[in-house]
């Protein structure tokens, strides 16, 4: 154990505290049971060594943090650490990557129930089914889910606008969008850097190393088929083989109408095993999958357009400059899901919330498709103010 204490030490020491992501105000971190899932470069592990380091300094005695993955469990069990970190004082341990460990669901409700001081906080794949894992661990586990960055957290990493600017919700962005650009700290570099949100801010990492950012990206997808989809589910390699392949067919045809038979041909599966790779897709969040609304076994039916699951992608994968409209769109869907509902409509783009209509375009973009709709608006990019119903593309970045 003293291996790992010194490791995570390390880890420590070597946190930057300088930008802390939306999530880690928002988690109330009283609660004994935390699950924290997200899409892998994210930032989850920084995130939870921030949280440690602002509250209990740089070497806390009864605090530990330790990745699943690291070779430690290959000779020792998850329960026995906790045993043997509870009965020498421990009160709080961080446990990251679950679903690289086996069993991960048991053991953590095991140590939940035999260790009642004992707070528990977890981070795992997007792809991990919290709630489906055992039945007794969802009932006590409380869940949070990181995103990518936003533009407005993009913003402040770039030192554009300050650590202080709050986030807006969607009923105040659209009733008072003209006063909340005035508060803004912005400049005429602003539109500039939504041009370069685009292209490289989701992933936290991409200040590491800019121009090798679409390798990454690329690396990024291809350790979350090849390590994690395989952690979390029970899949073989010719399986992971044919959903990477439907994911570049789909990087080729976005914003892509699909026609589920047509590409079961193409990536040669069944039409059942088509779905569930789409399905496996959209939980690793690499593709936003546009659904009509619906309930119940409707859902299932197949979904009306995809996208990839953020701009970043689009870039990585493009051979060509990318389309502007699949990048207004993608970017329009990817900054609101965290919070609210997207769904398809035959008027406009999106329907949000089964309430607010959008369509997107440029700053030229007519309003006469959604003229005479009611609760419908205009999200034009290329504009840094708006006008009654046309609100700037790139402030619903400031959504979380």
């Amino acid at each position: 154990m003293k291996q790992l204490f010194l490791s995570f030490y390390r880890k420590l020491s070597e946190t930057d505290m300088r930008f802390e992501r939306y999530l880690l105000k928002q988690i109330d971190w009283n609660n004994r049971l935390i699950g924290i899932t997200g899409a892998r470069g994210t930032g989850k592990t920084t995130l939870l060594l921030q949280h440690i380091k602002e509250k209990h300094g740089h070497n806390p005695e009864d605090i530990l943090f330790v990745s699943l993955d690291n070779i430690y469990f290959s000779n020792n069990n998850l329960y026995t650490l906790a045993n043997d970190f509870y009965t020498y004082g421990g009160r709080e341990l961080y446990l990251d990557e679950v679903h690289k460990y086996p069993n991960w669901a048991q053991e953590i409700k095991n140590i939940y129930d035999d260790f009642p001081k004992l707070k528990l906080v977890f981070t795992g794949s997007s792809m991990l089914q919290i709630f489906k894992a055992d039945g007794d661990l969802s009932r006590r586990v409380r869940h949070y889910q990181l995103f990518g960055l936003s533009f407005r957290e993009f913003l402040i990493f770039e030192g554009i606008i300050p650590t202080s600017q709050s986030h807006y919700i969607l009923d105040h962005i659209l009733l008072h969008h003209i006063d909340i650009i005035n508060q803004i700290n912005h400049s005429k570099s602003l539109l500039s850097a939504f041009q370069k949100y685009l292209q490289y801010g989701y992933y936290p990492y991409y200040q590491e190393d800019i121009p090798g950012y679409n390798d990454r990206v690329l690396q990024t997808f291809n350790t979350v088929m090849e390590s994690d989809l395989p952690n979390v589910e029970r899949i073989d390699f010719d399986s992971i083989h044919k959903i990477k392949k439907l994911f570049y067919i789909l990087s080729e045809m976005i914003p892509y109408t699909p026609n589920i038979s047509q590409l079961s041909q193409m990536v040669g599966v069944t039409r059942p095993s088509l779905m569930n790779y789409l399905q496996h897709l959209e939980k690793s969040h690499t593709i936003l999958m546009l659904k009509q609304k619906a309930t119940g076994m409707r859902q299932l039916v197949k979904p009306e357009k995809i996208f990839l699951q953020n701009t970043n992608y689009i870039f990585a994968l493009s051979k060509n400059n990318p389309d502007v409209g699949n990048l207004r769109e993608t970017f329009f869907f990817n900054q609101l899901q965290q919070n609210h509902k997207i769904t398809f409509t035959e008027n406009t783009d999106f329907c949000v919330d089964d309430q607010y209509y959008f369509e997107i375009g440029g700053k030229n973009k007519s309003s006469k498709q959604i003229q005479g709709l009611q609760n419908s608006y205009l999200a034009l990019d290329g504009i840094t103010c708006g006008f009654r119903n046309e609100v700037p593309l790139w402030l619903f970045g400031f959504l979380y």
